[in-house]
């Protein structure tokens, strides 16, 4: 079984190194974006499409790459989804008209997609299941920490010249591409992949209904949630704090980039050990109450002293749980962790597709509102994970007893 060998340190620095760049890449737009949108002379209602397309692109592409990695391997994939996404960065630095900013987006949603369900398949190849939790917090901290580097890094090159940004995420995903190419070895061997090609073919709706039916439909949801609850405290947060304290984007981006560098050393350092320490299905459980309490500490918060440290606490439950729920669906996922894992990627995708437009939506009525709704969200979530993993439990027992 390929979950059986030990894990190899060098893919996965490549594979850190790439999720890295995809993030920055990512992230790089969000000081950059509005200018760009009042230099085309567009409205706020396209700078929201074109948040939107990136993620609806990766929730309807995420499921195929995993699929496709299955039959051909991880190695391709990760490289093909590199390059595109320099692609759609390039598309972007030389944009002059509004449509080749969305076509740029939707090329970087459909291929930087490629990337996460077959890097955390990768991981799950290459890692035991003692072991899975770690390999996947790994990953998770170049993720939260390219998220967090990336508007400084965009913010500081559009000093010069708006494109430049781009032009640094492209040639920087080129890199990735060809190290990829070069240094990365693949982990699935030809028979894993021959048995995937064996498979019958479904659609991709299908493998939601179905993966949403069966003993992973849960965890999936909990994927969407844990995503939408994150975007939903992001997507209205600067403004949410030039409403009630009157801050500023400096003070706005310190915030932002302690509490990011927070979450990236909690994935990087805490995940493996609570994980080994207490099993995934209790590590999840406890980081969404961190996370719920996050929340609700925030509204009462007074100071940019309490501010910073309830969301640091938010940020801290969010870090750690993802990763978590990654290492649970990877361990039930069997041979199909390249499917599973896009199925994953999908449904995080949507949550962050729908996040930001039900937080503007709320903050509009109360600016409380978003954070109560994210809390309860939150704590209902909670309480279902402990009936899910009471019912797993119970089924695990009855099924060594009959065995």
């Amino acid at each position: 079984m390929a979950a059986n060998r030990n894990p190899r340190k060098a893919p996965l620095a490549v594979l850190m190194f790439n999720l890295f760049i995809i993030m920055v890449g990512i992230g790089l737009v969000i000081p950059i974006l509005p200018y760009y949108i009042e230099e085309f002379q567009a409205s706020g209602r396209e700078l929201g499409l074109l948040i939107a397309i990136f993620a609806f692109m990766q929730f309807l592409f995420a499921p195929v790459w995993g699929r496709l990695s299955d039959k051909y391997g991880r190695k391709p994939l990760v490289a093909l989804g590199m390059f595109g996404f320099a692609a759609g960065e390039f598309i972007f630095a030389f944009a002059t008209d509004l449509w080749m900013l969305f076509l740029s987006r939707a090329i970087a949603g459909i291929f930087g997609s490629a990337l996460m369900p077959t890097a955390m398949a990768y991981v799950a190849d290459v890692t035991t299941e003692e072991d899975r939790g770690k390999g996947m917090g790994m990953i998770g901290a170049a993720m939260a920490l390219g998220i967090v580097i990336g508007p400084g890094i965009g913010g500081w090159l559009a000093e010069y010249n708006l494109s430049y940004p781009f032009f640094a995420a492209g040639f920087a995903a080129i890199v990735g591409g060809l190290v990829s190419l070069f240094l990365l070895s693949e982990s699935l061997s030809e028979e894993e992949k021959a048995k995937a090609k064996n498979k019958k073919k479904t659609s991709m709706l299908s493998n939601m209904v179905s993966a949403l039916k069966g003993p992973l439909g849960f965890l999936l949801i909990l994927v969407f949630v844990i995503s939408f609850a994150l975007t939903n405290f992001q997507a209205i947060f600067g403004f949410y704090m030039l409403k009630k304290f009157g801050y500023g984007p400096s003070e706005v981006g310190i915030l932002v980039a302690a509490t990011g560098i927070i979450g990236a050393i909690a994935q990087g350092t805490l995940v493996g050990r609570l994980t080994r320490t207490f099993g995934d299905s209790k590590v999840v459980t406890g980081a969404l109450l961190v996370s719920a309490g996050g929340f609700v500490l925030m509204t009462f918060a007074g100071s940019y002293l309490t501010v910073l440290l309830t969301v640091s606490l938010f940020f801290l439950g969010n870090s750690i749980v993802r990763p978590a729920v990654n290492s649970l669906i990877s361990k039930m996922a069997g041979t199909e962790q390249g499917m599973i894992m896009g199925l994953n990627n999908s449904f995080f995708s949507l949550g962050n597709a729908i996040g930001p437009i039900v937080a503007g939506a709320l903050f509009e009525l109360h600016m409380e509102w978003p954070y109560w709704f994210g809390a309860i969200l939150m704590i209902i979530t909670l309480l279902a994970m402990k009936v899910w993993g009471s019912r797993k439990k119970e089924e695990e027992m009855a099924g060594s007893i009959h065995s």
